[in-house]
């Protein structure tokens, strides 16, 4: 009886394995491996594009098949995906997607964003009525299937960084706080990048103030002992990282062009700072503010040797075309400072804004 089991046991491993003619189960057992299959490549064109406040601008972007000439394969819907990434990268804003017919915008971009799609494989983003705050980097990001790709666009605005501190004085906002002072002085925190280019344009200043990413620092041109010693390298100044809620500094802000018209009022008397606010609305304007006032000058041109108030309750004058008595050596908003403003009589600066 052994000796049988054991002769079945042996015709079974020994049976003959299925012939070529078997197609039915020989197709159950194929396995198809496309490894230099198309792959999904999303690419701009530009990595920087430059646009103003008030402007229109295109964010490239255009996605491809890395072995076919085809936008898309055509067997699933494109995805596609718009984010503004913060300045450590850990964070995304949502901008714009776009599946199909279905379009959503997001936030303060509501009504202001759509896709270019000048042909199938375009995801370029069309931003209208620019503000301040688009400024920075964008993410375009192509979803087709289980495959996937982005790139990146960084959004830079023509403008001008300037330095501010309050009436209080030196060293006497937190970082919430600076960024309310940027916004009432028609600006936003200025980013380090912005800060750079404003240094390597000459901008030197002593006091450290914030920056959109919570950092302090601050830009020297000419390395001196009050300043970090006088046998320091030019550059901008890191003090690091700091407490926003409790740490006190200056700020850095950045403004554009405005959709308006900045002037010196031309008036019998000097003025109050109370008589000066008046003096603004009877003429169909508003009190300029200081962001308004350093636009002007950096990006106009704008020059007058006249001392005026300002919205905050401070004392200035542009100039252009340095010269005796205004300026002698450097073209700048000089600052006269914070007067007493039931006492103290100046011109004042104006704004009219356009409808």
């Amino acid at each position: 009886m052994k000796s049988l089991l054991f002769l079945v046991l042996i015709s079974v491993c020994w049976a003959e394995p299925p012939r070529p003619g078997n197609s039915s189960l020989e197709h159950e057992r194929i396995v198809h491996i496309q490894e230099n299959g198309p792959r999904l490549l999303v690419v701009a064109e530009q990595a920087k594009i430059f646009s103003h406040r008030g402007g229109n601008v295109t964010l490239p972007c255009k996605f491809y098949h890395e072995h076919t000439s085809a936008a898309g394969s055509g067997t699933h819907k494109i995805r596609v995906k718009w984010t503004k990434l913060t300045y450590d990268y850990l964070k995304e804003v949502d901008v714009f997607v776009a599946m199909g017919h279905h379009r959503k915008s997001y936030g303060s971009y509501q009504g202001r964003v759509s896709l270019r799609e000048s042909s199938e494989n375009d995801a370029s983003l069309v931003i209208t009525d620019i503000m301040l705050e688009d400024y920075g980097r964008y993410k375009c990001e192509v979803i087709e299937g289980l495959e996937d790709d982005t790139a990146v666009v960084t959004l830079n605005l023509e403008g001008v960084v300037f330095p501010y501190s309050p009436r209080l004085g030196r060293y006497n906002l937190n970082f919430h706080e600076a960024q309310r002072a940027c916004a009432e002085q028609d600006s936003v925190i200025a980013s380090f990048d912005q800060l750079y280019d404003a240094w390597r344009s000459g901008l030197d200043w002593c006091n450290a103030g914030w920056l959109s990413d919570g950092s302090v620092q601050y830009p020297i041109t000419k390395p001196r002992e009050p300043c970090g010693g006088k046998d320091t390298v030019p550059g901008v100044r890191n003090y690091g990282f700091w407490d926003k809620d409790k740490s006190r500094y200056d700020v850095f802000c950045f403004t554009s062009n405005f959709n308006g018209r900045f002037y010196y009022l031309i008036h019998p008397t000097k003025l109050t700072y109370d008589e000066a606010v008046q003096a603004c609305l009877k003429d169909g304007s508003q009190i300029a503010k200081v962001g308004q006032i350093f636009a002007a000058w950096k990006l106009l041109g704008y020059d007058r040797c006249d001392a005026g108030w300002l919205a905050d309750g401070s004392v200035r004058y542009p100039i252009s075309r340095p010269r005796k008595r205004c300026s002698p050596s450097e073209a700048a908003v000089r600052f006269v400072g914070f007067p007493d403003k039931k006492h103290k009589l100046y011109g004042v600066y104006c704004f009219r804004a356009y409808n």
